[in-house]
Order: structure tokens, then C-alpha cells, then sequence
């Protein structure tokens, strides 16, 4: 197995975050937008084929994030302004925008799954979509009209990471101390589920049972919410912000050292299992599944990029050294490129060739 370049582009600064959208354009199978947003505030599009790129004004002071609806060419980004922008990604027009609280847009995330309710002047899918957004201990659902669906009570702490189920019935949100998982409907706190220390990442297992958490101290931490257990794996070298679950919810990768780790997530869970090791010769800094098959895609701080087939007895497909460290992975919707942005800020889309 191969990974070869299929094209590359240069941003203003430190690729801080990217991701494809969801659906097709209007070119048919494949034609999928790639978004990349620059630390300085600048935010491309980016046409899966060849690359053809437009340019979104973005943040004037910074940009921290961006989020895809999960239905429709809508684009939503956060910066260092204090706003939550829309984007029309057909016409790259800025379409709305929305503020929270004075602080830092630090993470965005649409609520999954179908959507059905009409609002007059928008789409179906478009106006019933939730976005929900945090800045400093801040959280809110907003429309896709930047309007204001509910502002939930300020957290303890700043918000550190906010995860939607995958059947979208509530948001997990973290802060310092703890996590609470908010209803999508009528807005109450489903759970509440302790925890003493930092909390650096959120990822929720595709089947809905496990939520996991990585940690400043350094640790995992999951929770069976269903059951109100909760398991713990400690003995990383750093603190884990890398995480990431198979399609079938049974393998999940975690960063947090030199090796990216693999736990066995199936029957009674991970802890107490030995994980499978994916060694690096450096800290692993982002780690990637498919979305619809079973690569895994690492990336550590020397540059190097690696791909793995978990199931394999020889998991090692390919190897490639990139010219910086990549800051984050992105798959494309059909699992043809592996989109990865770098801390010299260009972004590069490599293909996989059997």
C-alpha cells in the first residue's frame, strides 16, 4: 500500500484545523471540499480533485476551528474575534454570524443524524440543524441563521472539549473537574460524571456506548453512560489529546507518547487488557480511523505519517515522511485521500494506492 501526493497548497500560517464536507457537490461522486483553517484567521476551500482553491476571509484576530453541517454545503468557523461565522460553501459567501460571551471560539460541532423541520427561507436540513459552540466556559446551540437556540448556564470551568453522540441526543461537555452531557431537546443535564483533572479531548464510539476522554494527568478515562460505569487507563508519557475509534467501535487509538496505542473496546472494555503498541520514533501527535473502513492513519512529531491495518498480524501498510509535523488529520467521506495539515501551514492531500 501507497501513499502519494495528489496536490498540496500553502496558508498564512499554522494549519490550526480542517476537515472535509460531508456530502458530494454538484460535480457528482467524489467531488468533496476540503476546508482548512490558518491560525492567523484566514479560512480555504479546497476541491478534492485538483485542489482548486477559494479563499474565505475568516478571522481577523485568529481563527481556532471549523465544523461542516453534516447535510449541506454550510461551513461554520470559530476565532479569536469572538464570532461564530457561516459560510455558504457553493457561493463562499459569509452568510451569518453569531457571538458568545466575549471569549475565544475554541470548538464547534454539528448535531449528527436527520433533520426534518421546516423554518420559512431556509432548508429542511439547514434551519432544524443544531451547531453547538463553546467559548471559555460558554456553551450554546445555535441555528444555522447565527440565531440563538439556547444558552446553557456557564460551566465551572472553560469548556476543553464538546462531543455530540452519534445518534445525537446530547453533547458531551468537558471542563476541568468534570463532563455533563447536555439534551438535544429540551436542554437539561442528562448526566453529570465527575472527574479531578484536565480533560484535553472528547470521542464518543460510533455505536453510542463509550465515551472517552483524554487527560492531562496523563490518562484515558471511559464511561458506559447507559450503565454508569467507568474504566480508567493510566502510565502514558504525556498528556492524551489524540483519540479516535474504528467504524465498529472496536478498536480505539490514543495518542499521549512515542507509540500510538490501541485498546480493545469490545465486551467488557479495555481496562485490564494489554493495548496493541504502534510504535514511533517520536510523540505521536494525531491519530486517525476511516470513516468507512479499517486504516488507521498516525502521525508523529519528527513528520512521519504512518498507516495501520489493526486486524492485521503485520499492521504496518506504509510509510511516509512529511516535511513538518502534521497538526491534524481528516479522511475525505469515502476514504479516498487523507487529508493533512502541517505546523508550516500547507496542507497536503495524499491518496491511497494498493
Amino acid at each position: 500500500m501507497q501513499l502519494t501526493k495528489h496536490w498540496a497548497a500553502q496558508l498564512d500560517d499554522y494549519v490550526i484545523d480542517l476537515g472535509w464536507s460531508p456530502v458530494a457537490g454538484a460535480a457528482g461522486p467524489g467531488s468533496y471540499t476540503l476546508a482548512a483553517a490558518a491560525s492567523s484567521g484566514p479560512v480555504s476551500l479546497f476541491a478534492a480533485a485538483d485542489g482548486a482553491r477559494t479563499d474565505l476571509p475568516g478571522h481577523d484576530d485568529g481563527a481556532n476551528c471549523l465544523a461542516w453541517h453534516p447535510s449541506q454545503p454550510l461551513l461554520a468557523t470559530g476565532g479569536q474575534d469572538s464570532k461564530v461565522k457561516f459560510w455558504d460553501a457553493t457561493t463562499a459567501q459569509h452568510t451569518a454570524s453569531a457571538e458568545l460571551g466575549g471569549a475565544w471560539i475554541e470548538h464547534l460541532a454539528w448535531r449528527p443524524g436527520p433533520v426534518t423541520t421546516q423554518v420559512s427561507g431556509l432548508s429542511p436540513q439547514v434551519s432544524s440543524s443544531i451547531l453547538a459552540a463553546a467559548a471559555g466556559r460558554h456553551l450554546a446551540f445555535l441555528r444555522p441563521d447565527g440565531s440563538t437556540l439556547h444558552a446553557f448556564k456557564p460551566a465551572p470551568k472553560t469548556i476543553s472539549a464538546i462531543a455530540w453522540q452519534p445518534a445525537g441526543g446530547c453533547l458531551a461537555s468537558a471542563y476541568f473537574g468534570g463532563v455533563c452531557l447536555w439534551d438535544a431537546d429540551d436542554f437539561i443535564a442528562q448526566k453529570e460524571f465527575a472527574y479531578a483533572n484536565g480533560i484535553h479531548a472528547l470521542v464518543w464510539s460510533p455505536d453510542n456506548r463509550w465515551l472517552v476522554s483524554g487527560n492531562q494527568d496523563p490518562s484515558v478515562h471511559l464511561w458506559l453512560p447507559e450503565a454508569n460505569d467507568e474504566f480508567h487507563m493510566s502510565g502514558y508519557e504525556s498528556k492524551v489529546k489524540e483519540l479516535s475509534f474504528d467504524r465498529e467501535s472496536h478498536w480505539l487509538a490514543t495518542g499521549g507518547g512515542k507509540d500510538a496505542c490501541l485498546w480493545d473496546c469490545t465486551g467488557a472494555g479495555p481496562e485490564g487488557r494489554e493495548p496493541v503498541m504502534l510504535p514511533h520514533d517520536a510523540k505521536v501527535c494525531a491519530v486517525a480511523f476511516q470513516r468507512a473502513h479499517g486504516l488507521l492513519a498516525t502521525a508523529s512529531a519528527d513528520g512521519v505519517l504512518q498507516l495501520w491495518s489493526p486486524e492485521r498480524p503485520q499492521p504496518l501498510r506504509a510509510t511516509v515522511k512529511m516535511p513538518a509535523p502534521a497538526t491534524k488529520l481528516a479522511w475525505s467521506p469515502d476514504d479516498r485521500f487523507l487529508a493533512v495539515g502541517s505546523e508550516k501551514g500547507v496542507v497536503y492531500v495524499l491518496k491511497i494506492e494498493a
